[in-house]
């Protein structure tokens, strides 16, 4: 949509739907704007030239309530997977996701076991394992590849800002150019190098925690070998506003002073008569 294009207008009696004013508002401008926000990563993901999958990740930074219309508007934006059912209720698929560090957590912090247990449990699932437990995503993603071998569909690493892994303090030859904190290009190529480089050419890598727009075509604009990108918070932010105003007053114009009556053939007519 453009600015000012009209997206709803109402005709009838003004006390019939004028309550409704800013429940409206507030509908159109959160599900709009998470569905831009998606779309934008979504063309940022795509920026190789190859159409990377964005994994709408916003559940632990949005309200249980509001999760089947942030789902919905995620995929309007173009996200073609999601985190949760509730996502997923008002366009008919189901959540998906990857392993919690939490089930790790359980298994001692053994990944590999915590990963057999989850393929137990779900062996219709792609098995993508969460490889940032230990801060050390290379050793921890060849174990379980070499555990799985072809079963294996991915890795996802999911770095703390706040970390170093441990791959960077076993080379610091190659620091000093670059933030090595969290999810970084040099720790994904190195994953990726060391992955192929035992014959794991088919494991995907999946990248989450902080990425946004801005991010991701960092990542683009580098070559970086990601393959899906899980993406949270920064979709749910609001910012597209939309307001509703009074136009015409039978049938004639009158409206605040700037504001007009604007016609919009994209628009279809509803009667809620009929419905």
């Amino acid at each position: 949509i453009s600015p000012f294009e009209t997206v709803l207008t109402i005709t009838g009696p003004y006390q019939n739907f004028g309550f409704l004013e800013g429940v409206i508002d507030g509908i159109l401008a959160r599900r709009t704007s998470v569905a831009t926000n998606v779309y934008n990563v979504v063309k940022a993901a795509a920026l190789s030239g190859v159409q990377k999958p964005i994994i709408f990740m916003g559940d632990r930074d949005d309200h249980y309530t509001q999760q089947a219309g942030d789902g919905y508007a995620a995929f309007i934006g173009g996200s073609t997977a999601q985190a949760t059912h509730a996502m997923n209720e008002w366009w008919g698929k189901q959540g998906m996701g990857t392993m919690p560090h939490a089930l790790i957590q359980l298994f001692d912090g053994d990944v590999v076991a915590a990963a057999k247990a989850y393929y137990q449990k779900y062996p219709e699932d792609d098995l993508i394992v969460l490889v940032d437990y230990n801060n050390d995503c290379i050793t921890d993603a060849l174990r379980v590849a070499r555990e799985f071998g072809d079963k294996l569909k991915g890795v996802r690493v999911d770095t703390s800002r706040t970390m170093i892994d441990q791959y960077f303090i076993r080379h610091p030859e190659v620091l000093g150019t670059f933030d090595p904190r969290g999810v970084n290009p040099p720790l994904i190529f190195a994953l990726r190098e060391a992955l192929d480089r035992e014959g794991f050419h088919h494991v995907k890598i999946v990248v989450s925690g902080g990425f946004n727009e801005e991010r991701i075509i960092e990542f683009e604009k580098q070559g970086v070998p990601v393959d899906m990108y899980g993406v949270g918070r920064s979709l749910l932010k609001i910012h597209i506003g939309f307001t509703g105003d009074n136009v015409l007053l039978n049938g004639k114009h009158q409206a605040k002073a700037g504001r007009r009556y604007r016609p919009n053939p994209r628009l279809e007519r509803v009667d809620l008569s009929e419905i």
